[in-house]
């Protein structure tokens, strides 16, 4: 009895938790794939495939996988450059690649990289999907570069002024940002429910009622909408092709890995094996390529909301993407129903939770290195690319704790008779050489020195040819000269003193 009771208990929890989900999910399938510029369908699709296809894989138990805001930038971009057939062949590759690093065990590798770059990735990433969605809201057309989103800025206030159609549409958007944070703040039962659907339905029924004149989306089938990618791989004869697919396998494996490591926090149950969900994550890409959809991330706003509605196992994920299947194919039509402007509203939303804002005073306080990081990174996104952005943040964050662990000590012991010892301790590296022979060059250029090298843990080429050429210099004075005490060889027990100048 307790055997059949367990799993009627776990299904009377999974499924209301699915409907939630369900009901987060929808709009923002929809948002994202309308911001990415390819055919709402399709976030649909992604979103079906992540709860059927991902949500039943070894992984992550708990946290939900779809199509992602952090990604709707580089999805935009690759569309501009290579059309949806080519989008489908970059997330296909992305995908099998995702596959191979979870079998080769390189999962857990992901987390070493800087928090800083993520959240600097994540900080430019929010403020584009913020700008662009301010030209949706005022009815107009997103420009396609980084920097012409910031530069059109004064064209689109001047249309707010001169055009009734650019305020009315401004006027919904607003009204749906005010009625998720109104719904939001509600406590008990209707809290439960997405303030973003309620939201996007109460803009779509004022639009409908009173025939305002505001842009609203073009539907043309969940078929009609995927686009099979065999056959379009001349695609990958474009080398640039090669850096979007990095960055997508980089992006994407990243904000997957982090998201199921947060996920874990919130709640009591299995811990994610980051390999085997590495390779969920790639086989569910690799079909979405297939398909011609979205590429895919598991999403930490889906997967809260999974496990605060009290989920205990993989069946609310798998049944939220039934939920999406059987919404795309009997009722399309009410897609249709959706203001632009309510889904701009809603992904402005989402973008905004993408800004790192609580991190930033702490940061100020105790660590100004990884705030500097995290700012240089998100300014090269918003003024270059995805990619440059992130290779930018990624060399910023090696130089920064090359220069953190390379520091040598240099202590002066002058008894005032007698040679002057001086110790040596640390790393010894280029980037502290100017540091170290200031500090020597202040030494009396007559005085015997007994230099102490057996703190030092690494001394580079550029630092020990320093050195030598230092000892050699105050050698050369008449009377004086270096002892160097060097660190025990590794078949000697006991310490010598060497002169350097025999």
């Amino acid at each position: 009895m307790p055997a059949v009771a367990l799993p009627w208990r776990t299904l009377r929890a999974d499924l209301p938790a699915s409907l939630v989900v369900f009901l987060v999910a929808l709009p923002l399938c929809v948002g994202i794939a309308v911001a990415s510029g390819v055919p709402a369908e399709l976030g649909l699709v992604t979103g079906v495939v992540g709860g059927l296809v991902v949500g039943l894989m070894p992984g992550s138990s708990l946290q939900v996988s779809g199509p992602a805001a952090g990604l709707t930038v580089l999805v935009a971009e690759a569309v501009d450059r290579y059309g949806l057939t080519g989008l489908g062949t970059v997330v296909l590759v992305a995908g099998l690649l995702q596959i191979g690093l979870g079998l080769l065990r390189l999962g857990r590798w992901f987390r070493a990289i800087s928090m800083a770059v993520i959240q600097g990735m994540l900080a430019g990433i929010g403020l584009l999907l913020i700008v662009g969605q301010l030209y949706v809201l005022a009815g107009g057309s997103t420009p396609h570069s980084g920097p012409g989103k910031f530069t059109g800025l004064p064209a689109l206030a001047g249309s707010l002024v001169t055009s009734g159609t650019a305020r009315v549409s401004l006027a919904v958007g607003v009204g749906t940002i005010v009625v998720m944070l109104l719904w939001d703040a509600l406590p008990g039962r209707l809290g439960a429910v997405p303030g973003a659907l309620v939201a996007v339905l109460a803009a779509a029924g004022v639009t409908a009622a009173f025939g305002l004149p505001v842009r609203t989306l073009s539907i043309d089938g969940l078929l009609a909408a995927v686009r099979p990618t065999l056959g379009h791989w001349g695609v990958l004869a474009d080398v640039g092709v090669l850096a979007t697919i990095a960055t997508f396998t980089l992006v994407a494996s990243a904000e997957s890995l982090f998201s199921a490591a947060a996920v874990d926090r919130l709640h009591q149950g299995p811990r994610t094996d980051f390999d085997r969900e590495l390779v969920a994550q790639g086989t569910g890409n690799t079909l979405c390529g297939l398909l011609g959809a979205l590429p895919m991330t598991a999403v930490i706003v889906r997967s809260s909301a999974n496990v605060r509605a009290g989920a205990r196992s993989k069946a609310s994920r798998v049944l939220h993407g039934v939920w999406l299947l059987i919404f795309a194919a009997a009722a399309p039509g009410l897609l249709g129903l959706i203001p632009l402007p309510a889904l701009a509203a809603v992904l402005s939303y989402a973008g905004a939770k993408l800004l790192p804002v609580p991190a930033v005073p702490q940061l100020w306080r105790g660590h100004r290195g990884e705030l500097a990081v995290l700012a240089i990174t998100a300014a090269a996104i918003l003024t270059t690319d995805m990619f440059t952005g992130v290779l930018v943040g990624l060399g910023l964050a090696i130089v920064k704790t090359a220069w953190e662990t390379s520091h040598v000590r240099v202590t002066v012991r002058d008894a005032g008779a007698g040679p002057i010892d001086v110790g040596l301790a640390g790393n010894a590296t280029f980037l502290r050489l100017p540091t170290l022979i200031a500090s020597l060059n202040d030494l009396p250029a007559d005085r015997t020195v007994r230099l102490d090298l057996r703190g030092l843990r690494h001394v580079d080429l550029a630092c020990r040819a320093a050195l030598d050429s230092w000892i050699e210099t105050h050698n050369g004075t008449a009377g004086v000269c270096v002892h160097v005490v060097a660190p025990r060889p590794a078949r000697d027990d006991r310490p010598r003193t060497v002169d350097a100048a025999d």
